[in-house]
């Protein structure tokens, strides 16, 4: 059975980022409204993916990926045990690489 996960203020951020990235207000509030079905099993990974929001490596080009020096640091706020870390790292490559693509289409169109 999935969870439904309703994103936070926290997540997305306050109204002056949001105005500093010229978002108009529906944007924020379509993202706030949003809600993710998660299976339990995938939402501590989930977290740790949102948690790493402000750790991707930017070049010209754009995101390049996750600097992973700072995952230590966010499994130690969310409590990941050790032996839960090994398949959140499979976990959060995967969701990373899934963006990286994302974004990449984005800037071809």
């Amino acid at each position: 059975m999935a969870v439904t996960r309703q994103l936070t203020a926290r997540q997305t951020g306050d109204n002056a980022m949001w105005e500093a990235m010229g978002a108009p207000a529906a944007m924020k509030q379509q993202i706030e409204q949003t809600s993710v079905d998660v299976y339990p099993e995938n939402l501590q990974a989930l977290q740790v993916f949102q948690a790493m929001g402000t750790q991707w490596h930017s070049s010209m080009g754009g995101r390049e990926g996750l600097r992973y020096e700072a995952l230590p640091v966010i499994e130690a706020r969310l409590g990941v045990k050790k032996k839960q870390k090994a398949d959140l790292f499979w976990a959060l490559q995967v969701m990373e690489g899934e963006a990286l693509k994302v974004w990449a289409e984005q800037r071809e169109k």
